[in-house]
């Protein structure tokens, strides 16, 4: 569909909008995606440090069953604005650490509607919300999370795929990830996600057109993460930043990697990361700066 310049404006009516949960963390998650990622941790305890980015196990969408959409997302308005395009994707974040949370914090998270920002694109309109996240703990604020959010429209028949990225050939380490439904349906009860590009396979080939189930940019972002864990082992992170490139789909095998981005940090601690897929091509960029 076409997005006049008056559904703009009225979804910028959003800006500025707030939002307020509470949450603790609790073991149960965190012994849930340790397993998700076939890790051998010890079992979490009271006091155990959170790994990066698994406050997303967190402040989870809890929609009744019948404000849920086709999609499996619930249905637009709430606290998002409600975009007319079909579409949505995690297309990115940027996030700080200024202090750990642990298993047994009380937390809370306040969001932010930042801007909601309208572009054309070659395959249409396209409608980017900005969503600012802080996360605090007893002790004061803990993460400064920034969330990208895009909405676009379903493709058309005409419409010519962008093309593809080399990714960088030089990882000093990397990972070959074989997803499947089981690995992908996991992490979407992890994180109560209903959207059903994830696990509904007759609807992501036959609706939305995809040729695979498509794995979460979260659940990809995680494993960049969980890489630069096991390859700096006890290394924290004070930032993080990626962005979605390319879909991934359980179909094929893909890559994460990594290196030390020598160049712009001798001291190493600056961390190239990415994902590529079986062919070689760039689906994800992050980097990652270390405590």
């Amino acid at each position: 569909m076409r997005i006049e310049p008056q559904i703009v404006t009225h979804l910028q009516e959003w800006v500025g909008k707030s939002e307020s949960l509470s949450d603790t963390v609790t073991a149960a998650p965190v012994r849930a995606l340790s397993a998700t990622l076939d890790r051998e941790d010890p079992d979490p305890t009271q006091d155990t440090l959170l790994p990066e980015l698994w406050h997303w196990l967190y402040f989870l969408p809890h929609a009744r069953e019948s404000e849920i959409g086709p999609d499996g997302h619930p249905k637009r308005g709430g606290f998002l604005p409600p975009v007319p395009l079909p579409r949505r994707m995690w297309a990115g974040s940027r996030i700080q650490w200024l202090a750990p949370l642990s298993v047994g914090d009380e937390i809370e998270r306040i969001s932010t509607i930042e801007s909601v920002t309208h572009k054309a694109g070659r395959s249409g309109d396209l409608i980017f919300i900005l969503v600012q996240h802080q996360i605090s703990n007893q002790q004061g604020l803990a993460i400064i999370e920034e969330h990208d959010i895009v909405y676009r429209d379903a493709p058309r028949p005409d419409d010519k795929p962008v093309a593809p990225a080399p990714a960088p050939t030089d990882a000093k380490w990397s990972k070959t990830i074989t997803p499947d439904d089981v690995f992908l349906f996991r992490y979407s009860a992890l994180t109560f996600n209903g959207h059903r590009i994830h696990y509904d396979r007759k609807y992501v080939t036959e609706v939305e057109g995809y040729p695979g189930l498509i794995v979460h940019g979260p659940l990809i972002a995680t494993l960049l993460v969980d890489l630069v864990r096991q390859s700096i082992p006890a290394c924290r992170l004070k930032s993080f930043e990626f962005r979605a490139i390319r879909p991934t789909f359980d179909i094929n095998i893909f890559k994460v990697c990594a290196k030390p981005d020598l160049e712009k940090d001798p001291t190493g601690k600056t961390i190239t990361i990415w994902a590529q897929d079986h062919e070689g091509w760039l689906t994800m960029q992050a980097s990652a700066v270390l405590a």
